[in-house]
């Protein structure tokens, strides 16, 4: 991030990036606001978030999505500021509590998910609807982004490990992914099963021939 203008933006982070050093990267040195998820990787900062918020009464804010793709989903969500001065992170100005409940609509199979984090914005800067929406916007980039390289290029099971070689085959299927999207392309899976299996096709699509078709780009 050292190239990029982070001051007073929020930088959001799974449990893997949930790191004292990033934190005091982020906050110290770059003047920016972490949002981070809270899982097992950090035990005591996990069990001190789920022990305070155990006898969670009214949330401080509800938040009920319309019945997209078939699933009914209701987020609430509890943020406190009591254990600023008792957990073991730098930093940290609230901790927070996400309860995320769907239902599908065509079976009825009912699901709930609890998600801990903390946040380095104080309650002032942010609201629990704040907060909560800080919160879906980083798992929208992850499921627009991340879940399309690992599902269709089985990122997560990729052997490539030494080198340059994992940071290079990462851009490449990045880019790929961007080529597709950029064509406003309806299915990248979809589009990614058409071109392997024709290479005219991949040159018509990138338009790299004078002779092109035109209904490949559109396609």
């Amino acid at each position: 991030m050292d190239a990029i203008d982070i001051e007073g933006k929020n930088i959001t982070g799974d449990a893997l990036l949930n790191q004292r050093k990033i934190a005091d990267y982020v906050v110290g040195q770059r003047k920016a606001h972490y949002h981070f998820t809270v899982k097992n990787n950090q035990p005591g900062l996990f069990e001190d978030i789920a022990l305070y918020f155990q006898d969670r009464q009214q949330p401080d804010f509800v938040l009920c999505d319309p019945p997209d793709h078939g699933r009914i989903e209701i987020r609430k969500i509890w943020t406190t500021t009591e254990l600023n001065d008792y957990l073991n992170f730098p930093h940290v100005a609230q901790a927070f509590v996400i309860q995320r409940e769907s239902t599908d609509k065509k079976t009825g199979k009912y699901s709930c998910d609890i998600a801990y984090g903390i946040t380095s914005r104080t309650a002032e800067q942010a609201d629990p609807q704040c907060v909560l929406a800080t919160n879906r916007g980083h798992w929208t980039i992850e499921n627009s982004c991340h879940y399309i390289i690992d599902w269709n290029y089985h990122e997560d099971r990729s052997r490539i490990r030494t080198g340059h070689g994992p940071d290079n085959i990462t851009r490449l299927r990045r880019f790929a992914v961007s080529v597709i999207k950029s064509k406003n392309g309806r299915s990248v899976a979809q589009k990614m099963r058409q071109l392997m299996l024709n290479v005219r096709l991949v040159f018509d699509y990138l338009r790299m021939t004078e002779n092109s078709s035109a209904s490949a780009f559109r396609r």
